[in-house]
């Protein structure tokens, strides 16, 4: 199927050429000006049902602390103590202009265990004093989650790391346990928040 696309991708593109070059006779011009865009669409369309976009994870922001400047600590700014929250949210914060260390959210739901958080770098986007990172939560409505932050050095981000690509690879999500949380990341924020909404089951 893909040999038969990049064909007609690559007819197309010739039939295209040879209408816009071909100067003779203005009706052979036409048809190999339509054959050429008829096998382009069908090219494009061809590729695009066997190799479709990738579906873009959206996501929800909570409430949001006003930010006292100048910033001295790595803290949450969203969502906020208490909050209500959906599924996925986007969890931000801000960090002192000195900060070199990685940071990462944790979750812990009622099974007392820890869920690290990551985006496709794994660790929190930081940025110019503040940081972010798409949170997912799964659970019954009105479960409580407490939400902690942590800074961590490079052997702990990488434990973390391996421990969401294996967690991926077996499609099972068994949390952590307090005593597995490596010495090189340390709690620095801590907030608790519920779930609006059922999440059970959505990642």
């Amino acid at each position: 199927m893909l040999t038969s696309v990049l064909i007609s991708v690559i007819v197309g593109a010739i039939c295209l050429l040879l209408a816009v070059l071909y100067n003779k006779n203005s009706t052979l011009k036409i048809a190999l000006g339509i054959i050429g865009v008829v096998l382009l669409f069908y090219g494009g369309y061809g590729y695009g049902s066997m190799e479709p976009m990738a579906v873009i994870e959206t996501f929800d922001t909570g409430n949001k602390l006003e930010v006292e400047y100048p910033v001295t600590k790595v803290q949450v700014i969203s969502p906020i103590e208490g909050d209500a929250v959906n599924c996925r949210i986007l969890t931000m914060g801000v960090y002192p202009e000195s900060h070199e260390k990685d940071i990462w959210v944790l979750l812990r739901p009622s099974d007392g265990r820890y869920y690290p958080q990551s985006d496709y770098t794994n660790t929190s986007f930081k940025e110019n004093g503040k940081w972010q990172v798409v949170t997912r939560f799964g659970g019954d409505q009105g479960e409580s989650f407490d939400l902690y932050v942590y800074e961590t050095d490079v052997s702990a981000s990488k434990f973390f790391s391996e421990t969401i690509e294996k967690w991926k690879s077996a499609n099972k999500y068994d949390g952590l346990q307090m005593d597995e949380i490596p010495s090189g990341a340390n709690e620095i924020d801590r907030i608790k928040v519920t779930l609006e909404s059922n999440c059970r089951g959505v990642h």
